[in-house]
C-alpha cells in the first residue's frame, strides 16, 4: 500500500489523504475541487492556517504579510516563484496578519514579512524579512 500525504485544501480547509505516489498527478479536493498542488501561492484564512500547520504531512512554507508592507509586497514575486521551482517538495501559502491578527500574537510575530516552514505538524524554522527566491528555496531545502 502506498504511503499517504496529508494535504489541507487551502481553499475550503478540508484534509485530503493523497497516495504520495500521485503527488505529481494535480490532486484535487474531495470537496471543493481545487488543485491541492499547484505551484502557486495559495492564501488561507484562520481556519485552513490552523488546520494545515498541524495535520499537512507535506512541508508548508507560510508567508506573514499585510498588505500595507512595501517588503512584503516586493517579495510576493519571489515567493512565487520558489513556489513554482518546488511545487512538488513542499507547499506555500500565505496569510493576511492585518485580517487575522490573532495568528501574530499566538505565533509571537513581531516583524513581517516573515516565513515559518511547517512539517508534519510542527513549526520547523523562520525566516524573516524579503528575500529572494534562490534564498526561500535554500530555506526550505535546508530544513526539510
Amino acid at each position: 500500500m502506498p504511503d499517504k500525504a496529508k494535504l489541507t485544501c487551502l481553499a475550503c480547509g478540508q484534509v485530503n489523504r493523497v497516495a504520495t505516489d500521485r503527488l505529481s498527478a494535480k490532486p484535487k479536493c474531495g470537496t471543493c475541487g481545487q488543485l491541492l498542488l499547484s505551484g502557486k501561492v495559495g492564501e488561507m484564512d484562520i481556519s485552513a492556517h490552523d488546520k494545515a500547520t498541524k495535520s499537512d504531512t507535506l512541508p508548508l512554507v507560510v508567508d506573514y504579510w499585510a498588505p500595507w508592507c512595501g517588503p512584503c509586497k516586493m517579495m510576493a514575486p519571489e515567493f512565487a516563484r520558489a513556489a513554482s521551482a518546488l511545487q512538488l517538495k513542499a507547499r506555500f501559502a500565505k496569510i493576511n496578519t492585518e485580517e487575522f491578527p490573532k495568528v501574530s500574537q499566538r505565533l509571537g510575530i513581531r516583524g513581517i514579512p516573515l516565513l515559518i516552514l511547517y512539517s508534519k505538524g510542527r513549526e520547523v524554522a523562520r525566516l524573516p524579512g524579503a528575500r529572494p527566491a534562490k534564498d526561500i528555496e535554500e530555506f526550505v531545502r535546508a530544513h526539510s
